[in-house]
């Protein structure tokens, strides 16, 4: 387009030049005691002459006073795209898993003058991955830098370094100078954080940074759920003492108490702190409200109080659950704490029919020794090894 309007310009000034060459005007300059007569035509090119020798003597001025900022500029360019380049090449072996490569070509980029944490942080990396960490300790503490970013960054890596090496106490600590330091509310970190807590054990504080996670839509729900059931899992196993274990039940939401595997863990740790008879009731009020086979199997393991009341409870169920082998197992050892042998020896061979389980193989081995038949309780006892042993396998 520019080169058409120079043309159009050229064709124009032609064509003007062709017009005015006949023209017989002129052009008297005076200055006393000079008098200067040149034609119209000279003095309009002398005129378009002299602007365009000014115009180019300014240009040429301009451009020789700002030669130092154009140097300077040209330098920058070029720096900038060899930074670009080198770390072009940093990155594409790094996510490319040619850690080596990745770690030499950071080094490279540092040794020639580059200031950018990023190719120690990456350097860090690179030799975290090929386990070298004394070289990856020293990256790291090269990325130390003054800007909030780079602090950031050499606090998130070195955080993830210790909890891949299960070391969750430091991973803690190194978090929290990172709050200090005020990066707040940092998904990534809560994220780190989320883990160093399982690491750690405090099953409380997952509960909380789960929370802090799920207000800002950070976690797959899924995952969430999962989560939630494990931390209010591992915090029942974790309570000491029957009266802790009842108040930390009572705090679990009910959406949560009702799921299996939590009132399966709750149920446990009841019977292991004497809690029989109120792990006798919540297994019962959740059987009723949704049934496991898992759960029917830990109420054949609280047995405290009226054990005829709870065998007629548990005949009730399996008039709608014939063919539960965890329910046969519970009443097969309920009926054994009652002295009821005959009863037993049949639930629990009809447990075995169904789905031949160590507990049950170790409960006939019981039965058959008050008996007093020896023979036949080891035998079951050789059973319940011998599945045991294929179960491992």
């Amino acid at each position: 387009m520019k080169y058409l309007v120079w043309v159009l310009g050229l064709f124009a000034a032609a064509v003007a030049l062709a017009v005015t060459s006949h023209n017989a005007a002129y052009v008297l300059l005076v200055y006393p005691p000079y008098r200067i007569e040149i034609s119209f035509i000279l003095f309009v090119i002398l005129l378009i002459g002299s602007f365009a020798f000014f115009y180019a003597v300014v240009r040429i001025t301009n451009a020789t006073l700002n030669m130092p900022v154009y140097v300077q500029k040209f330098r920058q360019q070029r720096s900038q795209a060899k930074t670009r380049e080198l770390l072009d090449g940093v990155l594409s072996a790094y996510f490319e898993g040619r850690y080596g490569a990745a770690e030499r070509a950071a080094v490279r980029a540092m040794e020639s003058g580059e200031t950018s944490a990023l190719h120690p942080i990456i350097a860090a990396r690179s030799a975290h991955e090929l386990h070298e960490f004394e070289k990856r300790d020293a990256y790291l503490n090269a990325a130390d830098g003054k800007s909030i970013g780079d602090s950031t960054m050499r606090l998130m890596t070195g955080t993830k370094f210790m909890l891949d090496q299960r070391n969750p106490r430091e991973a803690l600590k190194v978090l929290q100078q990172l709050s200090d330091s005020g990066v707040k509310g940092h998904v990534g970190a809560l994220n780190l954080e989320l883990k160093a807590q399982q690491q750690a054990g405090n099953w409380d504080e997952v509960l909380r940074v789960l929370e802090q996670l799920e207000k800002r839509d950070s976690i797959d729900a899924t995952s969430a759920e999962q989560l939630h059931q494990q931390a209010w899992m591992e915090i029942i196993r974790q309570q000491q003492g029957l009266s802790a274990l009842t108040a930390c039940l009572k705090s679990i939401p009910a959406k949560y108490k009702q799921l299996s595997k939590i009132a399966a863990a709750a149920a446990q740790t009841l019977i292991q702190h004497e809690g029989h008879q109120l792990a006798q009731q919540l297994l019962t009020d959740n059987l009723n409200a949704q049934w496991s086979s898992d759960l029917a199997v830990l109420y054949g393991d609280c047995g405290a109080g009226d054990l005829v009341a709870q065998i007629d409870q548990a005949e009730k169920w399996l008039t709608q659950h014939t063919q539960d082998a965890g329910l046969l197992l519970a009443l097969g050892k309920l009926c054994l704490q009652q002295r009821l042998w005959g009863k037993a020896q049949n639930y629990l061979e009809a447990s075995i029919s169904i789905n031949p389980s160590y507990a049950a193989y170790i409960a006939l081995g019981q039965l058959s020794e008050r008996l007093g038949k020896a023979d036949e309780a080891l035998k079951y006892r050789q059973s319940a090894v011998e599945l045991s042993g294929r179960n491992a396998l």
